[in-house]
This record gives C-alpha cells, sequence and structure tokens, in this order.
C-alpha cells in the first residue's frame, strides 16, 4: 500500500519525485517569455489591446491543467506512463551506492528558459537613467556637508559649519527638495571620527551621503585672496560621484558677508536643484536647456509644454506668456511662444519674436544659432532653405528625433510624402531606442504620410498607438478617422467622431466649427458627398462668416463639383475682406478651373505676395500661381 503523503515534508518529496517542481519552474519561465514576447509583437502586429490579458487567462488555465497532468504521468524514455506510487517502507531499493544522475533535455530546456528570463529582466531592474527615481514629483534628497576653511584663518572654521547650517535651513523651505537635517550630518561625521572637516574628502563625503540615503550632496571650501573671500560649492551625484554642478561667489570682506554669500549660493544652489527636478519630470525628447534660474518661470515653462501636447495653443501661449513675466530673457520660452503664435495662426506676432531673436543670433551658440536659422526660414523663406537649416542642426547633433521630425515637415510641405516617411521613421527609432514617447506631431504628420502614400494599414497601426499615448488629441483623431473611412472601416470612423466630437465640446468648440472639422475630414478621405452635407451645414450655422464661405467656396471649386457657385461665395466673402490673400486664390483657382487663365493669374499674384507678406510658404497656392504662369505662357506661345 502506497505511503501517503499526509505531511508537509512527505508531500514536498513526492512533488519532487513527480516531477511537479520542475515541471513548475519551466511552465512559470516560458510563461514569463511568451507574455514578454507578446508585449514586443503586439503592436507591430497590429493586435488588439485584450491580447497580453487574453495569454495571461490562458496560461494560468494551463497551468491549473499543467499540475495535474504533471502529478499523474510522466515523460520517460518509453514515452508517457503513468507514475507509478511511491514504494513503502519493505520495498524501498536497499542498494546504497550513489546513482549518478545524467543530464536530461528537461534540464536543458529549463535553463534555456531561465537564461531567456534573466535576459528580459535584467534591462527592467538595471537599466535606469540617471536619476530616474526623480521623476513623476518625486523630491530630491540632499545632504549638506561642512565647507572647509581653507583660509589659513582658524577664525573662518565657526563657518565651516555655518554655511552648511543656513543652507540646510534656507533649502529646506522648498517643496520640491527633501533636506537632511543638521543633526544627522553631525552624528554621522561624529561617528565616524571625522574632528578634522579636512580629512571629508570627496569620497567621504560621497560615503555620508548614501549612508543617509541623499540623492545628490554639496561639498564646498572658503579661500581669501587679500580682502576678498571666495566661496565654493560643489553638487555631486551621491550614486556615480558625478560632479554635476559648481558655483562660486566672491565677496568683498563685510560685517554682512557670510549672510550674502549664504543667501546666494542657497538661491543658486536651490534654482539649479528645482528645476532639475522639473527637467526630470519630462520625457527625454522634451527637455530644453532651461535657459532660466527661474523654477516658477520654468515650471510654467512645463505647463505650456504639456498643454500643447494636447494641441491646446491658446491655454500653452498663456502660461508662456507668464514665463516671460517672471524671466523674460528666458529663451527656450521665447521660442516656444513662438510656436505657439505660428500654431494659432498668429503669424504676424511669430515674425515680430523671430526677428528680435534672428538679429541677436550672432551672440547665440552655435546650436541655438541653427535653430533660429531654422525658424526664420520656416517663417519668411522656404522649404528648401528650411531643410538646409535642418541639416546644419544635424551636423551638430544627429541623435535628436525632433530634428528629423522638422525635417520630414520640409518635404511634406513640397507634397514629397515618400521622402518625409523614413525622415519621420528615424526620429520614431531614436525615440524607441530611448524608450520615450514620441511627440504627438510626430505620429500626426507621419500618418499622414503613410495615408497619402496608400499605406493605410500602416497609418492605422500608428494612430492607434497615438491613441494610446494622446487619446485626447483632437488632430489625431481627425485623422485616425480620415484613415478609418479610407479603408472602409465605418464603425470604427463613427466611434472616433463621436469621441472627437465629445473632445471639441470638452473645450467649447462651436458646432459650426465641429461641422467645418468633420467635413475636412470626410473631405481627406474622399467623401465628398458627406463632405458637403457638414460644409453646408457649417454655412448654415455661420452664414456671415466669410471663412466659412470660403472653406466650401475652395472645397466646391477644387473637387469640380460646382465652381459657378463656389466663385459666388468666395465673392461674398471678399466683399467682406477685399485683400485675405487665401479668399484670393480661391477666386484665381477658380477662375483658373473656368479657363480664364490671365485673370486667374493677376488674382493668384496678388494672393502670393500677400501671403508671403503676411503669413508663411504654403505649396499649394503655388502651384496655383505656377499653373496660372505656365497656361497663360502656354497660351501665348499659340499666337
Amino acid at each position: 500500500m502506497p505511503e501517503k503523503p499526509d505531511n508537509p515534508n512527505n508531500f514536498w518529496q513526492e512533488l519532487k519525485r513527480r516531477k511537479v517542481v520542475r515541471v513548475v519552474i519551466g511552465y512559470a519561465a516560458a510563461s514569463y517569455v511568451l507574455l514578454e514576447l507578446t508585449s514586443i509583437i503586439a503592436e507591430p502586429l497590429g493586435l488588439p489591446a485584450w491580447t497580453i490579458n487574453l495569454v495571461l487567462v490562458l496560461l494560468c488555465i494551463g497551468f491549473v491543467i499543467t499540475v495535474v497532468v504533471s502529478w499523474i504521468y510522466d515523460f520517460t524514455p518509453k514515452g508517457i506512463e503513468k507514475t507509478k506510487p511511491a514504494k513503502v517502507g519493505g520495498e524501498q531499493e536497499t542498494s546504497t551506492k550513489p546513482l549518478k544522475r545524467k543530464l536530461k533535455v528537461s534540464d536543458i530546456i529549463i535553463s534555456v528558459l531561465l537564461v531567456a528570463v534573466i535576459v528580459l529582466v535584467y534591462p527592467k531592474i538595471f537599466k535606469k537613467d540617471k536619476l530616474e527615481h526623480l521623476r513623476s514629483g518625486e523630491e530630491m534628497t540632499i545632504a549638506v556637508m561642512p565647507f572647509q576653511n581653507m583660509t589659513s584663518d582658524t577664525t573662518w572654521n565657526i563657518w565651516e559649519d555655518g554655511i552648511k547650517d543656513e543652507l540646510i535651513t534656507q533649502l529646506t523651505n522648498s517643496e520640491e527638495l527633501k533636506v537632511r537635517q543638521t543633526e544627522s550630518i553631525n552624528t554621522l561625521i561624529e561617528s565616524k571620527e571625522l574632528t578634522n572637516y579636512a580629512s571629508i574628502t570627496p569620497s567621504i563625503a560621497n560615503e555620508i551621503s548614501r549612508d543617509l540615503d541623499a540623492d545628490v550632496f554639496i561639498n564646498g571650501s572658503i579661500k581669501k585672496a587679500g580682502n576678498k573671500i571666495r566661496v565654493n560649492a560643489q553638487i555631486f551625484d551621491s550614486k556615480t560621484k558625478e560632479s554635476l554642478k559648481s558655483f562660486t561667489i566672491d565677496e568683498q570682506y563685510n560685517e554682512d558677508l557670510i549672510l550674502n554669500i549664504t543667501d546666494s549660493l542657497s538661491e543658486m544652489v536651490n534654482n539649479y536643484l528645482v528645476i532639475s527636478v522639473l527637467e526630470k519630470e519630462t520625457t527625454r525628447y522634451s527637455r530644453y536647456s532651461s535657459s532660466t534660474s527661474s523654477p516658477e518661470a520654468y515650471r510654467k515653462f512645463i505647463l505650456a509644454r504639456n498643454a500643447g501636447g494636447k494641441a491646446d495653443w491658446s491655454t500653452a501661449k498663456e502660461y508662456l506668456l507668464d514665463a516671460l513675466k517672471i524671466d523674460s530673457n528666458f529663451t527656450a520660452a521665447t521660442i516656444a511662444l513662438l510656436w505657439k503664435y505660428n500654431n494659432n495662426g498668429e503669424y504676424d506676432q511669430a515674425k515680430k519674436i523671430c526677428l528680435k531673436l534672428y538679429a541677436k543670433r550672432n551672440q547665440m551658440t552655435t546650436y541655438d544659432k541653427a535653430n533660429i536659422n531654422f525658424i526664420y526660414a520656416w517663417l519668411f523663406e522656404t522649404p528648401l532653405e528650411m531643410r538646409m537649416a535642418v541639416r546644419q542642426r544635424l551636423e551638430i547633433d544627429d541623435q535628436d528625433p525632433v530634428l528629423y521630425k522638422l525635417l520630414g515637415q520640409t518635404y511634406l510641405r513640397l507634397d514629397e510624402y515618400e521622402k518625409a516617411i523614413p525622415e519621420f521613421e528615424k526620429g520614431l527609432d531614436i525615440y524607441k531606442k530611448w524608450d520615450s514617447k514620441p511627440d504627438w506631431l510626430t505620429y500626426f504628420f507621419l500618418g499622414q504620410a503613410y495615408h497619402r502614400t496608400g499605406q493605410h494599414r500602416k497609418a492605422r497601426k500608428l494612430y492607434r498607438k497615438a491613441g494610446k499615448d494622446f487619446p485626447d488629441n483632437s488632430y489625431l483623431l481627425r485623422w485616425h478617422t480620415i484613415v478609418a473611412l479610407s479603408e472602409g472601416k465605418t464603425k470604427a470612423a463613427n466611434e472616433y467622431i463621436e469621441k472627437y466630437i465629445s473632445v471639441c465640446k470638452e473645450r467649447s468648440a462651436s458646432e459650426a466649427d465641429i461641422a467645418i472639422n468633420l467635413g475636412r475630414i470626410y473631405w481627406n478621405a474622399e467623401l465628398f458627398d458627406k463632405a458637403e452635407d457638414y460644409l453646408r451645414e457649417a454655412l448654415r450655422l455661420r452664414p456671415e462668416s466669410p471663412a466659412t464661405m470660403n472653406v466650401i467656396a475652395f472645397f466646391l471649386i477644387d473637387t469640380e463639383r460646382n465652381i459657378t457657385e463656389g466663385l459666388e461665395l468666395v465673392k461674398k466673402a471678399l466683399e467682406l475682406s477685399p485683400d485675405h490673400y487665401e479668399y484670393l486664390d480661391t477666386k484665381g483657382w477658380g477662375l483658373y478651373k473656368q479657363g480664364k487663365y490671365q485673370e486667374a493669374l493677376d488674382i493668384l499674384q496678388k494672393s502670393w505676395d500677400l501671403r508671403m507678406k503676411n503669413t508663411v510658404y504654403v505649396h499649394r497656392e503655388f502651384l496655383h500661381l505656377e499653373a496660372a504662369k505656365k497656361a497663360v505662357a502656354e497660351g501665348s506661345n499659340e499666337y
């Protein structure tokens, strides 16, 4: 009669005898590898979001089945056999000769699976960005060491602790910083019997900082030259021992000397560390050279960036204006404000800022100068000059994904979609290498390029990922809808439209604006009947709006659905705004479609001159003008 595994030890031995433990280890390792592989390939294969959950459920069910089967059956050289019961005492083999265990195939399989698990887990544990623990709003912890008196005047010894204590007191007031207090530092120094502060080398200070579980530590010295006192301070990373920042303050000797020095030093240290924390909260691609010493200005700058990530230009603009009120010399905020004006169609404001920066470009760093050259080309020149400016910046830094996005845009503006795609993809590759989320404009433009070249499946997969990263971005929702409609996926398109309308209403968009944008969605998907319905609904809601008149007029003319009606509508728009370059372009294009080439050329030339004076290059309108010039020239040659 078999022995019952009626106690834990016997049960454990029986599990091992039946090889259940080995099977469980192998199954767990294989399951982890399978889940990781599923996570990696789900997106490239376009698998739905619930795929990983389904695999996890199936693995849990399979685990129970595997344990039961491994208890009952065993794999032997003869095949699958039912596991025999354990032998009782008298039936046990009496041989005491140790058996040499042979290497089995199962041992190799388990070893390979464990290696695979280690390979997959290792980067998640050890591949950390420097000071990654400071992200997501965590406080930075600081330890301040005593400053070393290097003046050869022992009366300054009192300030070795004095400067340290003042710094601790003032830095403690910061919400973003956590400061180890004087008592903790002094107690630790005393326990190490470091009575002479000159013996506290950076290496020893690093040990103390790590004992205090501080992220960074501050080490410094006091020096004297004539009637001038110099205080040096350095901030070190406690983990890498790397010097992050140095500060030097020189003061003429007076009775308020130390208070002045500690006030200045604490402000500089506080500002640097707080801005460092704020920078750590941004993703790698969006970290700018802060060019400000004001944490409050930089905080406004980050809020502006976040608003821009949702395409909320007006809110972003207000934050940037607030940042510049705090620090008018904040260059990164100035450039960002310029782009917000550009994105909002306020080109006159964008150009004013650009010209001021352009006049000072020779005083800037090489990179900033190249950046300003690009912005100048964007606002005042053509995509060809823009492309040259971007390539200059790439010579300085070819690992900046934003530059590849800008380079791709220069091709898009010339309708060279095939050439644009590899540039955007290079930027995406860098984001993947960084394990970082791309900016939404990269998704936006690359998806358009895929769509324009007929790569709808690629566009759909890209916009699906974009929807996860930026779920409430109205521009991405519009283009995701366009792609779905182009593929004939009406149900999915309707869901995107519902979400798009909801997002627009949350941002207080008018019914007319929503209707006109829905018209543009169907227009881009070449569903012209639905597009016309929505555009006419927008005109019904806003019958006196020249901008709305012009949109439907251009639609009717460009698609040749009703050129005569289109010209009548744009005529009304021009009566309200006689010198509007977009309305003039629409009228000129309509006359061109009617074969009135000379009249079309005159109007299109006027439109182009006004456009280049007031806004930026638009390739579509350039092509309209060139078509009219060619038609007039060919007509003249006939005579």
